[in-house]
């Protein structure tokens, strides 16, 4: 079955490249670990529906319908419990940043290059 993109995904600005350069790596994966935490319901230690729809307006995510937060929810919930942990919230989040996922890709492709010509 084919996921579907929340609708307000296209009124979304992509930060996540300008992080990315500003922190670098580890500072990128702890901001986003910063943000998981912001939304996570704190007896379970996941995000839910009910804790991202309550938390959502703290990362100016509140005119998300509730469809588009399940929606959201359904995208990055790769083990089917209804819920995010905080690697499929990262994971996600690397999902929706369409930037980040192709500079990913040529510097994976960069990488694989590289290896052939250590080869030759």
């Amino acid at each position: 079955m084919a996921s579907q993109t929340p609708q307000s995904q296209t009124q979304f600005q992509d930060f996540l490249p300008i992080m990315a350069q500003k922190l670098g790596g580890d500072g990128l994966i702890g901001e986003l670990c910063n943000g998981f935490n912001l939304l996570v319901d704190g007896d379970k230690g996941v995000i839910t529906f009910d804790s991202l729809r309550r938390n959502s307006a703290m990362l100016g995510l509140q005119d998300l319908s509730d469809e588009d937060l399940r929606s959201m929810l359904k995208e990055g919930d790769f083990d089917g419990d209804g819920a995010l942990n905080q690697m499929e919230f990262c994971v996600l989040m690397f999902r929706l940043s369409p930037e980040l996922m192709e500079e990913s890709y040529l510097l994976l492709d960069e990488a694989i290059q590289q290896e052939f010509q250590n080869f030759n």
